[in-house]
């Protein structure tokens, strides 16, 4: 049954406690595109489709979710354009903007005004990391803190401490794609995963639990590895609510699942949320920190 959506997250912030078991208030990850939409040099691969933002609220109203968040598409690099033009239609939606580090101020503030609220490292699959101390990156990152944004970091696990030391060092809010993406092998002994359980504690840094289907590496979409996705994302889940707690968590169901389009789908992802975390209030505590988050 489809809930009624909210005028405005206020709305739905004004509950006091969750009913027994809800869905999710608040998708934190997922996509819409065009199929001609433009591809970056380095696309790691390319959709045959469209998932519009009309595609995407139908099924968020299908599944009684009140609001999405829109990740800036990788393949897709600076081309933030179709998004921003949906966020603008639709105010139940907010993105992260994939954008060059030389981008000034009046643009950032435009985009805001349209409905972005942080912008995306789309650093997975790089060979070279850019310096993110960078006089350019510097500047960045302090546009970003001046307009209460965060980082949305999309990066495999191993390569993620020098990335995060180099974002707290700026003081900007960080999100974490996707679990960290710990190396497959270790999980959670993987240094980026440890790196993570301490910046949450400090105070500046949420994690999604999101894409556990993705966690047997960044080209497992095409080489079919040997392992179990599932008990990775099921370990990294339980030890993330344990040590990190609900208020750093955070739920997105990465629809339309690019790459694994035909093998996921959204109540595989809903399903997988119940299953991290069992808890209906903690759910629900997750929720509030979305809305906190993203639409506060």
């Amino acid at each position: 049954m489809t809930m009624r959506v909210a005028a405005d997250a206020s709305e739905t912030k004004s509950a006091k406690s969750a009913p027994a078991d809800v869905p999710p208030v608040v998708d934190c990850h997922a996509h819409i595109f065009q199929e001609d939409m433009p591809l970056s040099s380095n696309a790691w691969t390319r959709t045959n489709y469209s998932f519009t933002a009309a595609d995407y609220l139908s099924l968020l109203d299908q599944y009684g979710i009140h609001f999405g968040v829109i990740s800036g598409l990788s393949i897709s690099g600076f081309y933030n354009d179709y998004m921003i033009s949906e966020l603008r239609k639709h105010k139940r939606l907010r993105g992260t903007a994939i954008v060059s580090p030389a981008t000034d101020r009046y643009s950032l503030e435009r985009m805001r005004d349209d409905g972005i609220i942080g912008i995306r490292l789309q650093l997975a699959r790089m060979t070279e990391l850019p310096d993110f101390r960078s006089e350019e990156f510097n500047l960045l990152f302090r546009r970003v803190r001046d307009l209460d944004w965060h980082v949305h970091v999309a990066i495999e696990g191993p390569l993620l401490p020098p990335v995060l030391k180099a974002l707290e060092e700026s003081g900007v809010k960080v999100v974490i794609d996707h679990f960290g993406h710990p190396d497959p092998a270790l999980g959670v002994n993987c240094p980026g995963y440890r790196a993570i359980l301490k910046a949450a504690e400090r105070g500046n840094t949420w994690v999604k639990l999101s894409g556990g289907f993705r966690l047997l590496g960044t080209a497992a979409w095409r080489t079919n590895p040997d392992g179990d996705a599932d008990k990775i994302a099921d370990d990294l889940a339980k030890h993330l609510v344990a040590n990190v707690g609900v208020e750093r968590l955070l739920w997105g169901s990465d629809c339309p699942f690019v790459g694994y389009e035909g093998r996921i789908t959204f109540d595989y992802a809903l399903d997988r949320f119940r299953r991290w975390v069992p808890d209906p209030q903690d759910r629900w505590r997750i929720s509030q920190t979305a809305l906190k988050l993203y639409f506060g």
